[in-house]
C-alpha cells in the first residue's frame, strides 16, 4: 500500500490545520480544520462553540448539550450551517467507510473526511504524536474522539512501533507534524458499533461544484 496525504501536502503543510481543543470540542476543531483546508477560509472554533452552546437553548441542536459531544449526524448538521451562514461550497454527510476506502479519500482534492473512535473504561487506544514514543491517549476513562484523516503512510513509526494512520488532531496548536495511529488500534475502535450510527460513521466533506463523493 502506497503512502498517501490529503491533498499531497507534506505533514509539516497538514500540521499547521490543527488548533487547540479546550473542552470536549474536538469535532468543532476538526471541522474548521477541513473548512479551511478546502477552502482556505479560517473559521475561529472558540467563536463556534459559543455560538453552539447558545442556541441549543432556543431548540437549534449542534451537540447533545452545551459543551457535550458533537456526533457524527450532528457533525454534518453543523458543517451544513457552517456552509449556509458563511456562504461556503462545502456539504457533507455521513458514510460508513472501509479503511481502504477512507484512505483513498485521501487522493481527492476536494473530500476531507472526518472520524470518530470510541473506547470502554481501561481501554483508551494509544495516539502518538509524530514519531515520538509516547502515547497522548493514556485516558483511563470511556470516551470518543473525533480527528481529521490526513495521512496513510505504511513506512511510519512512532518509537519502534508502526503507525501508519495520520490525523490533524486537536491536542496542539499549529505543531510541525501529525498525531499516528497503529492500524489494529484505528479500525478496532473506529470499528465499535455505536447505537443509531453503527460501525466506520466517517463524515465525508465535500466542495458543492466538484465531482461528488
Amino acid at each position: 500500500m502506497k503512502k498517501t496525504t490529503l491533498r499531497m501536502f507534506p505533514e509539516t503543510k497538514l500540521a499547521k490545520f490543527q488548533t487547540l481543543q479546550i473542552g470536549n470540542n474536538c469535532a468543532v476543531h476538526s471541522i474548521v480544520a477541513a473548512i479551511e483546508l478546502l477552502t482556505e477560509v479560517k473559521l475561529d472554533p472558540a467563536a463556534i462553540i459559543q455560538e453552539i452552546n447558545r442556541i441549543w437553548w432556543q431548540g437549534r441542536f449542534y451537540r447533545l448539550a452545551p459543551n457535550w459531544a458533537i456526533t457524527p449526524p450532528l457533525q454534518v448538521r453543523l458543517l451544513r450551517y457552517l456552509a449556509k451562514k458563511y456562504q461556503l461550497p462545502l456539504t457533507a454527510k455521513m458514510l460508513h467507510l472501509s479503511p481502504e476506502v477512507l484512505r483513498a479519500t485521501a487522493e481527492a482534492e476536494d473530500l476531507a473526511s472526518l472520524v470518530t473512535i470510541y473506547w470502554w473504561f481501561g481501554k483508551a487506544p494509544s495516539i502518538y504524536y509524530m514519531n515520538q514514543s509516547k502515547n497522548f491517549n493514556a485516558t483511563k476513562g470511556a470516551s470518543g474522539h473525533t480527528m481529521l484523516f490526513a495521512a496513510f503512510d505504511p513506512e511510519h513509526y512512532s518509537g519502534e512501533l508502526q503507525t501508519p494512520w495520520g490525523f490533524i488532531n486537536s491536542w496542539v496548536n499549529s505543531g510541525t507534524g501529525l498525531f499516528w495511529m497503529e492500524d489494529t488500534a484505528f479500525r478496532k475502535m473506529w470499528g465499535i458499533p455505536i447505537p443509531r450510527w453503527g460501525r466506520n460513521a466517517t463524515v465525508v466533506i465535500s466542495i458543492k461544484d466538484g465531482e461528488q463523493f
